[in-house]
């Protein structure tokens, strides 16, 4: 039988990130955190990518010391058993299964100026060719990645160059254009929102969810060479660089701005029916860069379609290794590809596409993913106990703190993704868990119970926190701003407690981890 193939090397792994990072939100990014906190949104983008390193770190120790394919759907089995890995990967792979619909709907929007037969003109809906051209894009996704991780790796660091290269180069246009030193104190001071606006651009303002693109690396990490090495330093270079993109560009946007747009207050600023960096661009007068951006508003779906094409699948085959989806779907092409798996989850892409409404597909993609990022941050804890004397490439030091630090922020992003998404995320894991249940109900022994129960308080806490907090329509408002992160944090380090008393006992971990190849490469263990 063929093997996945350790293919993808430290700069495509890092691209793989960057990637899957650098989406299409920095075209709106800047506008709507300066909306939120003024000129202080740069602060809002240090803050935002100092807690994604946090939570990163955890997953970048076990990955390096497990680097296997599908990491967010296969480390828990290893932890807390069979219940906590499908749960987590379940919502993973239903979350990703979104994602390459909604990046080629993004796509053809943005090039509905340019072939207005895509849409119709009275609802804006897919038309007849529109539909057939995202097929034909969704199914690109897939043959990309069919021809194997190697090749898929070169066409993504191709597509990745540009993504980096077009916001920086519009950084430097913007501040040798026009840079008002002004702005950053006008109308009302550096932060005329105080923390809460700060805070509010992390949470709502779009800043902490543009940097959760990280997790490809975990679900690629099977396929890395030399992942004790590769994948911790892709994990620390891709945020480092992204964040640098990203707040370059916050600060070329607040002093590029004509200042009569803001006069109003940063909370009003409007760029009427024009994208927000189309709009600056034509105010400083280089217009001829709009056919780039233009370019770079297509590449950007592209790239995170691409790569979420080929993370799903090797969720699904981690889903599979544990037993909850077909054992078909762990064959492997010639080519070292789970090709049964992309086959199933682009069926299931069409499914989304052709049959719910866009608004609740994007509500549905945050809903499912956002919960994933729970594991790391637990399983890094459990595993020095369960794995003491395994080389480690990276060893995070004080563990705990930086863990449940990190599980606060992973319970914070779900919080923070507001009600009407996380309601969703409870249909889906009740769909999950009676999928689970039809699947083992013959062999109900085989689950690990008593090691997932900290998951039943963890889930309905974050409901009801979620349901009387501040975000999302339908939300209650009854816990105040700050109150409620307070809250969470509280709530968080409950429940964090809880979860490593769950963790599997040696016996079950040993009968696990004998099931997995996992390398036994003899690197230095590094500090962090």
């Amino acid at each position: 039988m063929a093997k996945l193939k350790r293919d993808i090397g430290l700069l495509g792994l890092t691209f793989i990130s960057v990637g899957g990072i650098i989406g299409s939100g920095w075209l709106f990014g800047p506008l709507l955190a300066v909306q939120h906190a003024g000129p202080a949104a740069i602060l809002s983008w240090v803050i935002g990518a100092t807690a994604m390193f946090v939570l990163a770190i955890t997953f970048a120790e076990i990955s390096a010391m497990l680097p296997i394919p599908g990491g967010i759907a296969r480390v828990p089995q290893f932890s807390h058993g069979n219940i906590v890995s499908m749960a987590m990967g379940w919502t993973a792979w239903i979350g990703y299964n979104t994602t390459a619909p909604i990046e080629v709907e993004a796509m053809l929007k943005y090039l509905a100026p340019y072939a207005p037969w895509l849409h119709a003109a009275d609802t804006g809906d897919l038309t007849g060719a529109g539909i057939t051209v995202a097929l034909f894009f969704m199914l690109l996704f897939v043959v990309i990645n069919a021809l194997g991780v190697k090749f898929f790796a070169q066409v993504n660091a191709t597509l990745t160059w540009a993504k980096i290269a077009i916001p920086i180069v519009l950084s430097v246009l913007l501040i040798a254009s026009r840079f008002d030193t002004a702005n950053f104190t006008s109308p009302d001071g550096f932060a005329p929102y105080g923390l809460q606006g700060i805070m509010a651009a992390v949470s709502t303002g779009g800043v902490i969810f543009s940097f959760i693109g990280f997790r490809h690396v975990v679900d690629m990490a099977g396929e890395v060479k030399n992942p004790k090495i590769a994948i911790p330093a892709a994990l620390v270079l891709s945020i480092v660089l992204c964040a640098a993109i990203y707040i370059g560009l916050q600060i070329a946007f607040i002093g590029a701005l004509d200042p009569t747009l803001i006069q109003n207050g940063w909370a009003n600023l409007s760029f009427g029916g024009q994208g927000p960096l189309d709009g600056v661009i034509l105010s400083v007068g280089i217009v001829w860069f709009l056919s780039v951006l233009n370019v770079g508003s297509i590449i950007g779906p592209f790239g995170n379609g691409l790569v979420s094409t080929g993370s799903n699948a090797r969720i699904a085959l981690a889903l599979s290794k544990n037993g909850f989806l077909p054992k078909r779907l762990q064959v492997l092409s010639s080519f070292g590809v789970p090709l049964w798996a992309l086959a199933l989850n682009y069926l299931i892409g069409v499914l989304f596409l052709l049959t719910v409404p866009f608004t609740t597909v994007i509500a549905l993609n945050g809903a499912a993913i956002v919960m994933s990022f729970a594991v790391g941050p637990i399983a890094v804890v459990c595993l020095r106990h369960l794995m003491p004397d395994h080389p480690r490439s990276i060893r995070i030091p004080m563990v705990k703190i930086v863990a449940v630090s990190a599980f606060s922020i992973a319970t914070l992003i779900v919080y923070w993704s507001g009600w009407d998404t996380v309601w969703r995320l409870g249909i889906a894991l009740i769909v999950g868990g009676a999928l689970l249940l039809a699947r083992f109900r013959n062999r109900l022994d085989e689950m690990d119970v008593t090691e997932a129960l900290w998951l039943v308080p963890y889930f309905a806490g974050i409901g009801l926190i979620s349901y009387l907090g501040q975000f999302g329509e339908g939300a209650q408002k009854q816990i105040l701003f700050g109150w409620d992160i307070a809250l969470c944090i509280l709530f968080s380090a409950v429940i964090f407690g809880l979860a490593v008393r769950s963790a599997l006992s040696v016996e079950k971990f040993q009968k696990y981890i004998a099931e997995e190849e996992i390398l036994d490469p003899k690197q230095p263990v590094i500090g962090l």
